[in-house]
């Protein structure tokens, strides 16, 4: 019987013997609405017909009256690869409110998950994504709400946990190849790194956690969506921070936004990428904000907590250029 557990990662997900995986958590989805919910309309787009991959894009109501254009959004969601989707009540609920602060157009991104899809399939489904965005720069693609209230000269990427990896690399990605021949540049203005997931073999400073136990169970995640990796947490997709052999200089953004929170295992990660980052030589701006007393993606747990809602001001200001 299909009932031998071989990984054990509850309350998240079960992995048999059989190579079934069973889910805990992530997989209750929630329709799109036109409409409105916080004075936001959305609806579910396919972008890669081939791999049946869609987007669940929001749009501020009163943008769809006035047809103005606004600030666009490219979310990318966490889950450690391997859990939640761009539909489920958690997105919906924060992209909504995301969007209804920011006043920007989203584009929340679904992407396959492993380990049935290993990485870096995440990552490859991710950038065809934002290349599917960027075929509306000129207001002849296939999504009426892209051509009529994408400003694209104000594109930011962003994501939380694994998202924000994502989001790091398509900047990284954006940086070597053109996501469209009509771009002089990148063209994504900044990202926003929400708790972002680096991971190392060797903590990176004295202040992350030296737990045993803690740090196997997040390499453990990382391996069981990347199985046959031979460089394990060494590899330079999440080993971004401590590696001597990543070069985060050329980052094809012009700011960053990275977001930590104080009792988050992760936190150090997001300390020291914003560090390396402003010692790199990369010409742009880096603002680093730390929720005191939360620990990894509190603010989509208890979204109406108030330390959520003060994250959400900053992630939204972000938006609407009012870095400092």
């Amino acid at each position: 019987m299909d009932t031998e557990i071989a990984i054990d990662c509850s309350p998240l997900l079960k992995i048999y013997k059989s190579g079934r995986i069973e889910r805990l958590l992530g997989e209750t989805t929630v329709p799109a609405s036109l409409t409105p919910q916080n004075g936001v309309v959305s609806k579910d787009v396919v972008y890669s017909p081939d791999d049946n991959l869609s987007v669940r894009m929001y749009l501020p109501e009163k943008a769809a009256e006035t047809g103005e254009k606004l600030p666009l959004l490219v979310y990318f969601h966490g889950g450690g690869f391997i859990i939640e989707t761009a539909f489920s009540p958690t997105y919906h609920t924060f992209l909504t409110a995301a969007v209804s602060s920011s006043n920007c157009v989203a584009v929340s991104v679904d992407y396959r998950r492993a380990p049935e899809h290993p990485i870096p399939i995440s990552f490859d489904d991710s950038w065809t994504c934002l290349k599917w965005v960027f075929t509306h720069i000129a207001g002849s693609g296939s999504e009426s709400w892209l051509n009529k209230h994408a400003d694209f000269s104000k594109v930011f990427l962003a994501g939380d946990s694994a998202g924000a990896t994502i989001a790091h690399h398509m900047a990284m990605r954006a940086a070597r190849e053109k996501l469209t021949p009509e771009l002089s540049d990148t063209g994504i203005s900044g990202i926003i790194l929400v708790h972002p997931y680096f991971w190392s073999k060797i903590p990176i400073d004295d202040k992350e956690t030296k737990d045993e136990t803690l740090r196997s169970k997040i390499e453990a995640f990382w391996m069981m969506a990347t199985p046959n990796n031979k460089d394990g947490v060494d590899d330079p997709l999440i080993n971004v921070v401590q590696s001597d052999s990543v070069d985060i200089s050329w980052l094809g953004c012009g700011k960053v936004l990275v977001m930590v929170a104080e009792k988050d295992a992760l936190a150090r990660q997001g300390w020291g990428y914003a560090a390396k980052l402003e010692k790199s030589g990369w010409k742009g701006k880096v603002e680093l904000v730390e929720s005191e007393g939360e620990d990894h993606v509190f603010h989509l747990m208890r979204p109406d907590c108030e330390k959520a809602l003060e994250a959400m001001k900053i992630f939204a200001g972000f938006l609407k250029g009012e870095m400092q």
